[in-house]
């Protein structure tokens, strides 16, 4: 007797199941209330112009400074360190926002791969890079500089050390100054990363989470 066709049914059911794991996603209740712009005290809105006024060009009231506005003058001196390891380092901004990468996909920061994701790629990151970095698979086709920086990054994180022949990857790369910039990125977008996980910063409206969330305890 010939082969009855597949039936159709089971790859809807799939598309039927997976659509229903997307909205059952509720993202965690973020742990601090939003200050309104309105009403802010002196030191926050000094941060807030600072911010205005610095390299980024601009401030939202979301992400990691939604959450300095809370303690503006630790805040103040957080964003400052910040825009100079972003902006202002010898670390090009590709391999720089490389390294951000690597740490927000570390600590699963959702709200910093959002942010990151497309600067790395607007600063030549491939795409095919960004996708095996989210998960968390070495970059098949990164150029070399990349992989040095990465192992540079999976080492330090990993044992909390880095080894002589990884290092002098790095040395050769960047030079002194710049290796020990590398290490300032790196330690900041950890901060951020903290920050965000522990506030439960939300992503924009409507943007799904890169990550999948860990079960809430």
């Amino acid at each position: 007797m010939p082969k009855k066709p597949p039936m159709p049914r089971k790859h809807s059911m799939r598309k039927k199941r997976s659509s229903r794991a997307r909205r059952k996603f509720k993202a965690p209740a973020p742990r601090l209330r939003p200050i309104s712009l309105e009403s802010l005290t002196p030191a926050q809105q000094a941060l807030v112009e600072a911010i205005r006024q610095g390299p980024r060009g601009g401030f939202t009231n979301s992400g990691p400074f939604g959450v300095f506005l809370q303690a503006p003058v630790y805040g103040m001196l957080a964003q400052q360190l910040g825009g100079h390891l972003r902006f202002k380092t010898g670390v090009p901004p590709r391999l720089s926002e490389f390294a951000i990468l690597c740490t927000g996909q570390y600590w699963k920061a959702q709200f910093e791969w959002h942010a990151h994701a497309s600067i790395a790629a607007a600063q030549g990151v491939k795409d095919a890079t960004i996708r095996d970095l989210k998960a968390g698979r070495a970059p098949k086709s990164a150029p070399r500089d990349e992989m040095a920086i990465y192992a540079f990054v999976k080492e330090l994180y990993a044992t909390r050390r880095v080894s002589d022949a990884v290092y002098a990857r790095v040395q050769k790369l960047l030079g002194d100054a710049g290796t020990v910039e590398l290490v300032g990125i790196l330690g900041y977008y950890v901060l951020i990363s903290m920050t965000l996980n522990v506030f439960r910063v939300p992503l924009p409206d409507g943007e799904e989470p890169p990550f999948r969330e860990p079960a809430a305890r």
